[in-house]
């Protein structure tokens, strides 16, 4: 396995395009050198454009300050991602990202 070198945040009000895996696997969000947020998925794609406000992105997302942090900051937030084999595996991998949890602005 091996992440996803780093990409920008695609503006929804620009039609961007989000590469990220349709299969299980966990992402990577920051600005500049400061990490925001982590997470997996069994549907990476899907689950980063619930990383938007409901009206530009999909999905439900408990955490309105992370959605306004990421829309506020588009232009410079980037994001990461590694596709893993299975649903099992992804939650290995967020296990590893929540060791440095401290690092995040949003530890979750």
């Amino acid at each position: 396995m091996k992440w996803s070198k780093w990409r920008l945040f695609p503006d929804p009000h620009q039609h961007g395009i989000l590469v990220a895996p349709f299969g299980p696997g966990c992402y990577e969000l920051r600005n500049g050198r400061k990490l925001i947020l982590y997470g997996r998925g069994i549907n990476v794609a899907y689950r980063m454009t619930s990383l938007l406000p409901e009206k530009l992105g999909r999905g439900k997302r408990n955490n309105k300050d992370k959605r306004e942090y990421v829309l506020k900051n588009l232009g410079s937030v980037e994001y990461r991602t590694l596709s893993c084999a299975d649903g099992d595996e992804a939650k290995a991998e967020e296990r590893k990202l929540q060791f440095e949890r401290k690092k995040y602005r949003f530890p979750q």
